[in-house]
């Protein structure tokens, strides 16, 4: 695009041009600053990338440019961007240097998980910042490779108080919505005065008033169309007409006249530009190797005067316009492509880049090729080792269609499927698996793929979709490997507890009978116990599984589990501790299973880790720390491009009764649950909106939602809390018939499992339907059994139900005790709907209640709250970074804010704070 001088910006571009002034002055106070450029091609977003560049004196910059044909190569992009920076690799701490230095294939080690990689990148983003302001500039981001894209986008979200820069340009229209979750600002096109002063600017000749008019418009504003479509015209069509179509797309349009631009150079020039297409490092040497093969003289071809016009040999090679690349490759014909790949083949090191060899040949077979097929079987390997699990999708896809033995191909589809799926290329991974299918396949095959088909079910909506198709797949694999069949009908189990009462299929008692079929182990390990527990629970009902149960639990808490038998494993043992009441094994297992995701790096497991353990906190009544883990998911979730679950952050709003942020929850949650066939989700709405209303006394509705909850008793925990929930809105709303009938179900539950906590909340229910000296008795019996538990909301409500009891046996002086220490008790956890309801009462016995003041710490934000709470325990400023998935700068800016909140000056401080729950690492 034209410029009308350096200072002044670019044409038509003023709005644009001070949002990225803007950008800079951020970051040359210490702020960072994000921004996506988005535009059709030849809209001007690489021009505004170079003004940044100008305009970034003081400032280090580093960019990187995607390519099209390395969307397979897992960190091609993040390689180029931070090459510049890797002098500070070794300053990062340990896990993240090996994760980043594995990924970018500077060292050998296990695959890292790309949340290890992303931290790691945000740390060496955010020490470069720290020296100097650090400007990064991504074009053509929707080429990324999906890693890179991902790592990017994580990066992006997470700084703040660094004096980092990041702007990214993204053609339009892209697949999916690449960066959705960031800032971003359209470029649209010119003005038409605009549009007309760029035109004058490079027509020399004369040029016909309707041909002006034309272009103008056909361009659409567009400031490489104003360019580039006059070049496509002979004098005579520039002086009186147009002699060709106008209906193809713009972008098409501007590489149809790349196109034949190109055409119309020399043969060997246009040989000289397909290899560099095909050559997507823009590796000068490697293209000079490559046309010495070929017999291209590389100073003669480039010399051509058209040629520097589309190309440039520096450093780098690289093409004026995305589109010119794609255009040289396109005027070349299927022969002449597949002999510039072997060239580049020939030319690249097998020692040093064996991948992209491997890539080579297989872009020069002309068919069926084993030999290639199995070097990229062997390069998918490679870039699984790396966590490049989208690179080894594409080597495996590739290597199935050269492969001509029928049954091997079929096996390399299955493998190519399973890559994809875990890449998050759903709808590759089915389109794979009916190649797969097509073929020749073993029993084994044949299992994997309903395991497959199974898995994308379940990973796409958690419904009901999955189970049939894993009890398919385990019936398969009883008759070839126990292990194998008996770890897919736990999964199975696991499906059919997502879908609970929504499911399409067999349901969980069905699933429980197959499962209870499984073929037995020679050797039983934890996994084999926990699914005969769960087999009995699911066929012969709670109260006849509990012993079974608790020894699963005992021997999941004492044993050392593998790492990987507890990623997979501790979720289904948090669901079995909550449904037993045990809010002990709960606490040690969701801990357990958070601290082992997250050394692991476990990115797809955390959310439901850092799930459970919030749930367990909200029982707590630790609200602030369970509000920090809700904000964990969602940032990992944004990472990982899944949606957060919402079911914790309704448990949030529900036991703080904030009845409007809750209500939205509510119905939201519930659309999309039903439409999915997510049961247990329907159930687990029900549930908190049951005690949503108990706590702000609308005991009708809340009536109406604890039954629904406790609609469907197979379901694990929850209908059984809904009872608890029923028993009391009931009580409170004139139907004792109803709370009997739930009573005589939750005792039978609660005597099963013999739990504190259980018997504590039969005590408490029972005593709501109890007169006299017995109700009296129970609500005594309810404290005590609840004071030895982590359950304190369930104590305070104890307390508040024994006050209100004892209001109304007119023993007031005995009743202020009760709701005072209950009214303490949810002002200081922030369950507001039950402290105001406590307050209500305690202003019925005549007592005097003072305005609870919130302490100052419950000002702080869940992350402050978070911050503060790990550096009370002794951690530094980048191990809470670590923990937290933000760099050190970020919890400096943090801590400050935290002083000026609480008062202080000093970390050591904050451990004389008595900040809401305990201090955690979780």
């Amino acid at each position: 695009m034209a410029r009308s001088g350096s200072r002044a910006g670019l044409l038509g571009r003023q709005n644009e041009c001070q949002a990225l002034d803007d950008l800079l002055a951020g970051a040359r106070v210490g702020r960072s600053g994000v921004l996506v450029l988005r535009g059709e091609a030849g809209i001007g977003k690489t021009e505004l990338l170079k003004y940044l560049l100008e305009r970034a004196t003081g400032c280090r910059s580093v960019k990187l440019a995607g390519v099209q044909s390395e969307m397979d190569l897992p960190y091609a992009g993040m390689h180029q961007l931070c090459a510049p920076l890797l002098a500070g690799l070794d300053d990062l701490p340990a896990p993240q240097r090996d994760a980043l230095g594995t990924a970018f294939g500077l060292r050998a080690g296990d695959a890292p998980d790309r949340f290890l990689v992303g931290l790691a990148t945000l740390s060496l983003l955010a020490d470069a910042g720290g020296k100097q302001p650090l400007v990064c500039l991504i074009d053509d981001a929707q080429w990324l490779d999906r890693a890179s894209a991902q790592t990017l986008e994580f990066v992006a979200r997470r700084l703040l108080a660094e004096s980092v820069v990041l702007v990214f340009a993204v053609r339009e229209p892209s697949t999916g919505k690449a960066l959705g979750s960031l800032p971003e600002l359209p470029v649209t096109g010119l003005t038409e005065r605009d549009s007309r002063t760029l035109l004058d600017s490079v027509v020399t000749g004369p040029l016909d008033q309707r041909v002006r008019d034309r272009i103008v418009a056909e361009s659409r504003g567009n400031p490489l169309a104003l360019l580039e479509l006059p070049r496509g015209l002979t004098t005579v069509e520039l002086a009186g007409g147009f002699g060709r179509p106008d209906a193809w797309p713009l972008s098409s349009q501007i590489e149809r006249g790349f196109l034949r631009r190109v055409q119309s150079l020399p043969a060997e020039t246009q040989r000289l530009l397909l290899t560099a297409a095909a050559e997507p490092v823009g590796d000068v040497t490697l293209l000079r190797r490559a046309a010495e093969r070929l017999g291209i003289d590389v100073d003669a071809a480039s010399a051509h005067a058209d040629a520097a016009e589309l190309i440039t040999l520096g450093t780098r090679v690289r093409f004026r316009h995305p589109l010119v690349r794609s255009a040289a490759y396109r005027a070349a014909d299927p022969s002449d492509r597949r002999e510039v790949h072997k060239a580049l083949a020939d030319a690249t090191d097998s020692q040093l880049d064996p991948d992209r060899r491997a890539w080579h040949l297989a872009g020069a077979a002309s068919g069926p090729d084993e030999t290639v097929a199995a070097e990229l079987e062997r390069s998918a390997d490679r870039a699984q080792a790396r966590g490049g699990l989208a690179a080894a999708a594409a080597f495996l896809q590739r290597a199935a269609a050269l492969t001509q033995d029928p049954a091997r191909r079929a096996r390399r589809a299955v493998d190519a499927a399973q890559a994809k799926l875990h890449a998050g290329a759903f709808e590759q991974a089915a389109t794979l698996l009916a190649t797969a299918e097509a073929g020749p396949l073993d029993e084994l095959g044949r299992a994997r793929i309903d395991v497959l088909h199974a898995e994308i079910a379940f990973v796409q909506n958690r419904g009901g979709e999955a189970p049939p198709l894993l009890l398919a797949a385990a019936h398969r694999f009883g008759r070839l490997d126990v292990a194998l069949a008996r770890d897919t009908y736990l999964d199975a189990i696991a499906a059919a507890i997502f879908a609970g009462r929504l499911a399409r299929g067999p349901g969980l008692r069905d699933v429980g009978k197959a499962a209870r079929g499984a073929p037995s182990p020679q050797l039983p390990r934890m996994p084999d116990m926990l699914l005969d527990a769960l087999a009995v629970r699911l066929t012969d009902g709670y109260s006849a599984s509990a012993p079974m149960m608790k020894r699963a639990m005992e021997a999941i808490c004492d044993e050392q589990i593998p790492v990987q038998e507890a990623l997979r494993w501790l979720w289904l043992a948090s669901v079995l501790a909550a449904d037993l009441w045990d809010d002990e094994r709960w606490h040690l297992v969701a801990t357990r299973h958070v601290t082992i995701t997250r050394e692991a790096g476990a990115l797809s497991a955390l959310p439901d880790a850092l799930d459970s353990r919030a749930a367990m906190h909200l029982f707590a009544g630790e609200l602030v720390a369970a509000a920090s883990l809700v904000e964990e998911v969602e940032t990992v979730c944004a990472a990982t491009g899944n949606n957060p679950a919402r079911l914790q952050p309704l448990g949030l709003a529900a036991w703080r009764g904030h009845e409007r942020e809750a209500r939205t929850l509510i119905d939201a949650i519930m659309s999309e649950a039903v439409r999915l066939g997510q049961g247990a989700a329907v159930t687990v709405t029900h549930c908190y909106h049951a005690v949503l209303c108990n706590g702000l006394g609308q005991y009708a509705e809340a009536l109406a939602a604890a039954k629904e909850a406790a609609a469907h008793p197979p379901e694990f925990a929850s209908p059984r809390w809904g009872l608890v929930e029923l028993i009391e809105a009931a009580a409170r709303s004139g139907s004792p018939e109803l709370a009997t009938d739930a009573l005589e179900q939750l005792s039978e539950a609660t005597q099963a499992s013999g739990t504190n906590w259980a018997l504590g909340v039969e005590a408490r229910s029972r005593a709501l339907l109890s007169e006299g000296d017995a109700a009296e008795q129970l609500y005594r019996e309810a404290i005590e059994r609840l004071m030895r538990t982590r359950v304190r909301m369930e104590l305070a409500r104890a307390q508040l139900l024994y006050g209100e009891w004892l209001r109304r046996e007119n023993r007031r002086v005995d009743a202020r005790v009760q709701l005072g220490v209950a009214h303490e008790m949810f002002s200081q956890i922030g369950a507001e709907a039950f402290a105001e309801r406590a307050r209500r009462e305690l202003q019925a016995t005549g007592a005097k209640v003072r305005n609870h003041t919130v302490a100052t710490h419950t000002a702080l934000t869940p992350q402050e709250a978070q911050i503060a709470r790990l550096a009370a325990e002794g951690l530094t400023n980048p191990e809470i970074g670590a923990q937290l998935f933000i760099s050190r700068h970020t919890v400096e800016w943090h801590l400050r804010k935290v002083f000026s909140k609480l008062g202080i000056s000093s970390r050591k401080e904050i451990r004389t704070m008595k900040l809401e729950g305990r201090a955690t690492s979780a």
